[in-house]
């Protein structure tokens, strides 16, 4: 099976893969002789809009490796909470329904910063931290500079019936947990990597959604 990588640029998809996926719409190729993720950053957002982007390469891994040496990491990690009634719990930031996460601290272990970070943007307590979901990696620019955001995501259990508090501060607005059935109204207005995270989980069951 060809490995495919995707970076997420506002609510475009670049995907890194062996070989052209099925069922791709909207999408144009980019050479990977002439790859370079600064150069390209800007054209996505300004002149292509509409289309999402693949680069074909023998090796998907390697390509990505070297991509990720060109240009700053910032490492950061965050969580899908359930709570005891099957509920998960979903933030509101930048006017799109988002998953608490954040930035990694120097000399902090990833696990420790996804609780951490769950704990402080929603104001509940962990009880149970799960396993490892998937990670997903987001460009933009911090700066002035073009850098890549490698987020973990984990599996994460809350107990009780704490009150949510949204952390204002960092610009979340809204806290809401969400029954399976209502994630219709998350993937309608979410990132795509919170959609990846959620297709990961089997909580997105429209499996044409992500390349």
């Amino acid at each position: 099976m060809a490995q495919i990588y995707r970076i997420y640029i506002n609510q475009k998809t670049l995907l890194i893969t062996e070989s052209i996926p099925a069922n791709l719409t909207n999408f144009q190729q980019i050479e990977h002789q002439s790859f370079d993720l600064k150069i390209i950053y800007p054209l996505i957002l300004e002149h292509y809009k509409g289309y999402n982007f693949f680069v074909i390469c023998n090796d998907a891994r390697a390509f990505f490796k070297k991509i990720t040496k060109a240009i700053p990491v910032i490492e950061a990690a965050g969580g899908l909470v359930k709570n005891e009634r099957k509920e998960y719990l979903f933030i509101y930031r930048n006017d799109k329904w988002d998953l608490p996460k954040g930035k990694i601290e120097k000399g902090e272990k990833v696990k420790e910063a996804a609780v951490r970070e769950v704990e402080e943007e929603c104001g509940i307590t962990v009880k149970k931290l799960g396993k490892r979901i998937c990670k997903t990696y987001h460009a933009y620019i911090y700066r002035g500079e073009v850098v890549l955001k490698k987020t973990y995501w984990f599996k994460m259990k809350c107990e009780g019936q704490e009150k949510l508090k949204p952390q204002k501060e960092e610009g979340i607005t809204d806290a809401r947990w969400f029954v399976p059935e209502k994630m219709n109204v998350i993937t309608k207005n979410t990132f795509p990597s919170i959609l990846e995270v959620m297709e990961t989980v089997e909580l997105v069951k429209d499996k044409a959604k992500l390349p």
